[in-house]
């Protein structure tokens, strides 16, 4: 893994290949995804979908790809590509069969992620993963009256 990588401060991306160095991927894309505010269970999220995704390239298409990511305020996004353009719509529907030996890495990747995508750009597969980041937790709303007093805090002044 450690041929190229580019992180690009400047446009929020990541490019690294994909290759036998499954771990090394793995920590750059959970540097990148922590550095983009990705935490707790979305971040594993991302970090299981993108290993399933790699793991696919390495068995069953060309046995290296590339990686690219980029982020937003709403989430991340990760693009596989695998030259071997072997991956099919037809992939991604298949339910696994819970008696087989394997099968379940597109599956695991639909129930992670909020968005999955496949085009084939120049022959290529280049699978699409879209998490969003999760929703902000709600404030607690105080009430405050004309003279600035919560349910919580007692009045300083005269009262009614």
């Amino acid at each position: 893994m450690g041929r190229w990588f580019t992180a690009m401060a400047s446009t929020g991306e990541l490019r690294c290949p994909i290759d036998a160095d499954l771990a090394a991927l793995r920590e750059r894309i959970h540097a990148y995804a922590t550095a983009a505010g990705l935490t707790g269970a979305r971040l594993t999220d991302l970090l299981l979908a993108v290993n399933e995704a790699a793991s696919n390239v390495l068995e069953h298409g060309a046995g290296c790809g590339t990686l690219h990511a980029r982020h937003d305020d709403h989430g991340i996004t990760v693009q596989i590509t695998d030259p071997a353009g072997k991956l099919t719509a037809d992939h991604l529907h298949r339910i696994p069969d819970l008696r087989g030996p394997g099968g379940f890495g597109l599956w695991i990747i639909h129930s992670v992620c909020d968005q999955v995508l496949l085009d084939h750009p120049r022959g290529q597969s280049r699978l699409t993963l879209r998490l969003r980041h999760p929703a902000a937790p709600q404030q607690p709303v105080h009430m405050i009256d004309d003279e600035g007093s919560t349910p919580d805090t007692p009045r300083t002044g005269p009262g009614p």
